[in-house]
């Protein structure tokens, strides 16, 4: 295996593995409230934390948040990547009708189906009727479809349509990607200079207008209301840097990323202990001044940009060649991530009313979840109905 495939399958299997921690860590926040939320209360804060279990641990705290800064947008990241390559090998409508069958299709499937069942446990918790005709009562007089972690696929799908509309009808060749953003990676100033301002011209005014929390739903499509244009930039970052090439530029196996990756990495945890900093003075009072919203703002688009920077050189340098122990997961990653969140949630609601503590739980939720997400996966692989999904090495991000 080269280099480049080496190093971006050995990160997008990392990346699944650390979005199912997530998921499975969630109920376990030492900020969470002392019991669970009620489903039918806005503003339905389980969408975010399904399950609040009695056994917390500030830690998770710190490592989810860590995770919301840059997890998403460097998947969107990776997403992009692969972009440009897949227009110069088909025509527009060729490649749209690709990411409907393997983006849009998976997304609808897994809304319409998998969410129901995922959620039902949450609803159970505070549930006077607790039967499955109450439960699917209710969930029809919310005010939208709970979409969970598939809402990722449809936002992808519309940025592949954009991509798709700028090569067709805006003359956005590959040739003219090179020439602009994918030789900035090769200059480490002006790649991160041009980065950080894109992100902050993209994030800050967005996050002062709705604040950093508030997501946007209707029917089954929602997002976080500062964040789409945020993640925009870092998936045309991406497509600038698979149009440069994956072994040249950014992603150089000898390049300045490389080079310097004990400086990004204090780059990152400093922006993280800023973005710290700045949410702790945003959250003491009860209206924080202008001042700390813009701070936390600029905290967030520095913390975002070290930590991606920080991944991908990690993994340039550590991971450029192939990792047994990752290797299983090549072609199940993409069917994990559609299925991980019904595990998860079902194996918190199993374990609310045993006395262990938070550690035993926690690993016991990640570890199984990411056992009968693979298992999933791989039975997904043998359905001839679906086969066109699971075939996929990383429909995410190819």
């Amino acid at each position: 295996m080269s280099t480049p495939v080496a190093v971006l399958n050995n990160l997008r299997n990392a990346v699944i593995v650390i979005v199912v921690a997530v998921h499975a860590f969630m109920a376990y926040l030492g900020s969470s409230p002392a019991s669970s939320f009620r489903f039918d209360d806005p503003p339905y804060r389980w969408r975010s934390i399904p399950i609040v279990d009695p056994e917390r641990w500030f830690g998770f705290d710190v490592f989810c948040g860590l995770q919301d800064i840059y997890l998403i947008s460097l998947l969107f990241f990776l997403s992009g990547l692969f972009v440009w390559p897949s227009l110069a090998r088909s025509s527009a409508g060729t490649f749209l009708r690709d990411r409907i069958l393997r983006i849009g299709v998976p997304f609808a499937l897994a809304v319409g189906l998998l969410m129901p069942l995922a959620y039902y446990p949450v609803y159970r918790v505070t549930a006077a009727d607790p039967g499955l005709a109450a439960y699917w009562r209710h969930w029809l007089a919310l005010p939208f479809w709970p979409s969970g972690p598939p809402w990722f696929l449809w936002v992808l799908l519309v940025f592949d349509i954009l991509a798709a509309a700028l090569f067709q009808f805006g003359h956005v060749s590959a040739d003219l990607l090179r020439k602009t953003l994918g030789r900035l990676g090769v200059r480490p100033v002006a790649f991160v200079v041009t980065l950080l301002s894109a992100s902050a011209l993209a994030y800050v005014p967005l996050a002062l207008a709705f604040g950093p929390w508030d997501w946007w739903h209707v029917g089954p499509f929602s997002f976080q209301l500062c964040r789409p244009v945020h993640y925009f930039v870092y998936f045309l970052a991406g497509a600038g840097v698979g149009a440069y090439g994956m072994d040249r530029g950014l992603l150089a196996p000898d390049g300045w990323l490389v080079a310097r990756c004990a400086t990004v990495g204090a780059a990152a945890v400093a922006s993280f202990v800023l973005w710290l900093g700045m949410v702790g003075l945003a959250m003491a009072g009860e209206e924080p001044a202008l001042a700390v919203e813009i701070g936390e703002a600029f905290a967030f688009v520095l913390c975002c940009a070290a930590n991606v920077l920080f991944m991908l050189a990690l993994f340039l340098r550590f991971a450029y060649r192939r990792l047994p122990w990752l290797d299983p997961l090549n072609d199940k990653t993409y069917g994990i991530y559609l299925v991980h969140y019904v595990f998860s949630i079902w194996l918190q609601y199993a374990m609310l009313g045993l006395a262990l503590p938070v550690a035993v739980k926690a690993a016991t939720v990640f570890v199984g979840t990411l056992s009968l997400s693979f298992l999933s996966a791989a039975t997904l692989r043998r359905v001839p109905l679906a086969v066109w999904i699971s075939r996929a090495r990383w429909r995410l991000t190819a």
